[in-house]
């Protein structure tokens, strides 16, 4: 099974730009069909905010990130990205990558994805 580490949080002022890593350790592709990025402030759910399908590049956003961020993926399947530009206070998440996609749901709900990385913190200071 994959394993995901994520890589690239921190902290920003507001307006500014980071990028966020996705290394799956795994050569096997079946699990990484679609792959995600979610994010989870404290005390809120898991929000789904952008996933891309890896086959052919297609991509879905959230509304709350659309325009701002967009994911993206390596030559491999085993790196995605996601470029986050014009970051909020309200962008502040631990941000997690997802992957083991069943297909049941929508490719931006937490319950279709069945494997998970650690997360790395995002701060954006006003």
């Amino acid at each position: 099974q994959d394993q995901l580490v994520e890589s690239g949080g921190g902290s920003v002022q507001a307006g500014g730009s980071l990028r966020l890593s996705c290394a799956a350790s795994s050569r096997t592709t079946y699990s990484r069909v679609y792959m995600a990025w979610f994010r989870q402030a404290p005390g809120k759910e898991r929000e789904g905010i952008a996933a891309i399908y890896t086959s052919g590049g297609s991509t879905d956003y959230a509304d709350s990130v659309k325009g701002r961020f967009t994911i993206s993926q390596g030559n491999t399947k085993n790196m995605v990205y996601l470029q986050m530009n014009s970051l909020k206070p309200e962008d502040t998440a631990m941000y997690f990558c997802a992957a083991g996609y069943t297909g049941y749901y929508s490719t931006l709900q937490a319950r279709a994805y069945s494997v998970w990385g650690q997360g790395t913190q995002v701060t954006v200071s006003s």
